[in-house]
């Protein structure tokens, strides 16, 4: 007896008031460009009886990242408990029966439905609405069973002349209170609660704590963007702008650290069970990492994963579409260095979008011209891929252009992330292009147009064919030598310095014009192709024979050309490749 009655005490915790709960303020938040945020709450809470701190808020922390504490040496944070417990709250009474709840030991006037010609209506106090509370149902319930709601009645008691009337409350027409009544009825309901559980030494339990939590989660997203003023001169005015999306919490007075470059989180994906919900919180298509419009400037932030995250997923259910946050921006958190721009006395609600001025910046640039010439396939293999692939091949070979960029040198103390940028001239808009992550003292490349006044014309040409040129694994093998020119024509009034680059597949034997050669190893080295340093998007048209790499490689060959109005140039290149 002595256990059941320890346990049926120890089972039947009081509901806790709605009141009495607290909301602890997000005081500072550490912003990633992928939507993680490092947040940290903190502030004075009231305790309750037992001198613990109730949050009503529950966190969804990435596991290993929730870590609460107390901000006061004297208190000692013993335990932190998440669960389901019932809750005391005042609402506005909205139906008859609410009404009627609210209003137990009240007189009033009581109009039930017509019984044939009669409407009967008499004068009642409201003595009670019975119901089975929760602690009654829990000892009539299987063991581990948990806590219940009340169960309540369809009756109410009412006490009148002739005695008690018990009336179903379907049969109440109406209700006349003829003396002050309640407009506010006492609700209980389950509520997912965060208790930090204090312990307070021989003093005793205050009536006020200083804690906090800390823990990294999804909800929070920044998006850079640029806008480059240039004066024709070699000067641009670098303006930083951050666009905050804000999914997670209200958010009044808080300092923001928005960082450039994003850590290893290794079990980013992995929820912590403190957040007592299987998957991740749904949020708006902004934080979609797996949609195909969330990488729409191909970027791969947060690509960083270790192998034993896996095991602590395990087989848990499929999340559910992610948040919100934003397109992705091109190639950002591979090599970018942790940078924090702070911003203060940021105030935000939930589900706001907010537009923040970060910095300006002056730098010099340079107008430079580039030419990529990408490789094409061996015309030994067109023949086994289609029609439409094979126009496709043409379109992209055909049609070489001398790109027009502006090559920032980054000659200050903050680092270029990868982000839009806008570039004007004069207030007017010249193009949007891609900002490339540059730290301080490195200088990047921004695309602003075609240089359409600069001619390219490409020739390639097959020189001769020398059958079992080379003999492998009892295999002859054939040799084809080719010759290519690239000329260039300017047409501008001033002299311009083009930046070309050719790749070749196959083994490059000579070229003209102070060219430099380099061979890639294309099993270790993916930086071939274009100089956009990713492989072809035709690379998968083909399946590449198993000797292809012995024999070879992958040819790059660069000139600086200096261009005088009207004047050819002719750029020439001979290269081999083996075929069986």
């Amino acid at each position: 007896m002595i256990l059941l009655l320890v346990a049926e005490i120890a089972m039947a915790e009081p509901p806790v008031s709605f009141q009495s709960m607290a909301r602890m303020p997000v005081k500072e938040i550490t912003v990633f460009k992928d939507g993680h945020a490092f947040v940290m709450h903190r502030g004075v809470m009231a305790t309750d009886q037992a001198g613990s701190v109730v949050l009503d808020h529950l966190p969804a922390p990435v596991i290993g990242t929730f870590w609460p504490f107390s901000a006061d040496e004297a208190v000692k944070l013993s335990a932190v408990t998440a669960g389901r417990r019932k809750v005391v709250a005042e609402q506005t009474a909205l139906t008859l029966r609410e009404l009627i709840e609210a209003n137990v030991g009240v007189s009033a006037i009581i109009t039930e439905v017509a019984a044939g010609d009669t409407q009967p209506s008499y004068e009642a106090v409201i003595a009670s609405v019975p119901s089975r509370d929760g602690e009654e149902l829990e000892a009539l319930s299987p063991p581990y069973t948990g806590e219940m709601l009340p169960e309540k009645g369809d009756v109410v008691l009412l006490e009148t002349e002739a005695g008690v009337k018990v009336v179903a409350f379907d049969r109440i027409q109406d209700i006349e209170f003829t003396q002050e009544f309640n407009l506010d009825v006492a609700q209980e309901q389950f509520r997912n609660l965060l208790t930090l559980k204090l312990d307070w030494g021989a003093a005793g339990p205050g009536r006020h704590a200083d804690v906090g939590l800390l823990y990294l989660q999804r909800g929070i997203r920044w998006i850079p963007g640029y806008k480059v003023e240039i004066d024709g001169k070699g000067t641009a005015l670098v303006r930083l702008q951050a666009t905050l999306i804000n999914e997670l919490a209200d958010l009044e007075d808080v300092t923001a650290h928005l960082v450039i470059g994003v850590p290893t989180f290794a079990f980013k994906d992995t929820l912590d069970p403190m957040a007592l919900q299987q998957t991740m919180a749904t949020l708006s298509p902004y934080f979609e990492q797996d949609a195909q419009t969330a990488y729409g400037f191909s970027n791969a932030i947060m690509t960083q994963q270790i192998a034993s995250a896996g095991h602590l997923r395990g087989n848990q259910p499929a999340p559910e579409p992610a948040l919100d946050l934003g397109p992705e921006v091109g190639e950002a958190g591979k090599n970018e260095d942790l940078f924090i721009f702070a911003v203060k006395h940021l105030t935000m609600k939930k589900g706001e979008r907010m537009v923040l001025t970060i910095g300006e910046f002056t730098m010099k640039y340079e107008d430079v011209y580039t030419l990529d010439i990408p490789f094409a396939p061996p015309m030994e293999l067109w023949r086994t891929i289609g029609g439409n692939q094979q126009a496709e091949l043409a379109r992209l070979f055909n049609t070489p252009t001398v790109m027009h960029k502006i090559r920032l040198f980054n000659t200050g103390e903050y680092p270029l992330t990868t982000a839009p940028a806008l570039i004007l001239r004069d207030d007017r808009v010249l193009a949007q292009g891609l900002m490339r992550y540059a730290a301080p003292g490195v200088d990047t490349d921004l695309t602003v147009t075609s240089a359409v006044d600069i001619r390219v014309k490409k020739s390639d040409s097959e020189i001769s064919r020398t059958p079992n040129a080379a003999r492998w694994q009892d295999d002859q093998y054939g040799r084809i030598d080719l010759a290519g020119t690239i000329t260039l024509t300017s047409f501008r009034d001033d002299e311009v310095t083009v930046e070309v680059t050719r790749d070749v597949l196959g083994n490059v034997e000579s070229v003209g014009k102070g060219g430099a050669i380099e061979m890639v190893n294309v099993l270790e080295d993916p930086s071939f192709g274009a100089s956009s340093g990713v492989y072809p998007s035709w690379w998968g048209y083909f399946q590449w024979p198993w000797w292809w790499h012995h024999f070879n490689g992958v040819g790059r060959i660069t000139w600086t050309a200096t261009l005088k109005p009207h004047k050819p140039v002719e750029l020439a290149y001979r290269w081999n490749y083996y075929w069986r």
